[in-house]
């Protein structure tokens, strides 16, 4: 069944009307153990086809604590946005998921991946799908909060360079979450 979500879900056009045209961007394996629960593909994901193709993806996988080889490798990382397809600019940057993808695709795809024991949750649509009783708090709370959903959920930020100043506000942050998560994705790939 996995191999047919993942399939069909890669030759998805519901997005066509897209600014640029529907092309889902995700990595997925049944053997993944770690999943990376995020927002969209950005410009640079779309245009290459390769999620966190860009410096939020530098950032990410320097949370994590793995090279390039390991994080695009879909036997230990799934990385399933919660939107497949770029959904364009706005005015203060990428605009959000389109609503449709993820009632569309979201459970086949979580059924698909029994082994996940580890999901890094990053930014707010991912943030209310999987963790829904975090909705009505911010994302820094709900962050903040992380040993309340560990060890199988890690909220994050997302790792985008226009987060610098969140960083800069919040080092718990690099100081508490970074070396438990480091410690715990080294676990799951050994």
């Amino acid at each position: 069944m996995s191999s047919t979500v993942f399939k069909n879900a890669r030759t998805c056009t519901y997005c066509s009307g897209l600014p640029l045209g529907a092309r889902p961007v995700f990595q997925a394996s049944p053997k993944a153990e770690i999943l990376v629960a995020g927002q969209a593909p950005g410009r640079k994901a779309h245009e290459t086809g390769i999620p966190f193709d860009d410096a939020s993806g530098d950032r990410l996988r320097h949370w994590m604590g793995v090279d390039r080889d390991t994080f695009y490798d879909p036997g230990l990382i799934a990385i399933v946005p919660m939107g497949f397809c770029y959904p364009g600019t706005g005015p203060s940057g990428d605009l959000p998921p389109r609503a449709e993808c993820a009632p569309k695709w979201r459970e086949a795809f979580l059924e698909a991946l029994p082994n996940v024991s580890l999901t890094l949750v990053i930014g707010r649509y991912a943030k209310d799908y999987h963790i829904p009783e975090s909705r009505k708090e911010t994302l820094t709370a709900t962050v903040s909060r992380w040993r309340h959903y560990w060890p199988s959920v890690v909220p994050l930020p997302h790792p985008s360079p226009r987060n610098n100043r969140w960083l800069a506000r919040n080092p718990f942050f690099e100081q508490e979450v970074l070396p438990v998560l480091q410690e715990r994705v080294q676990t799951l790939i050994a």
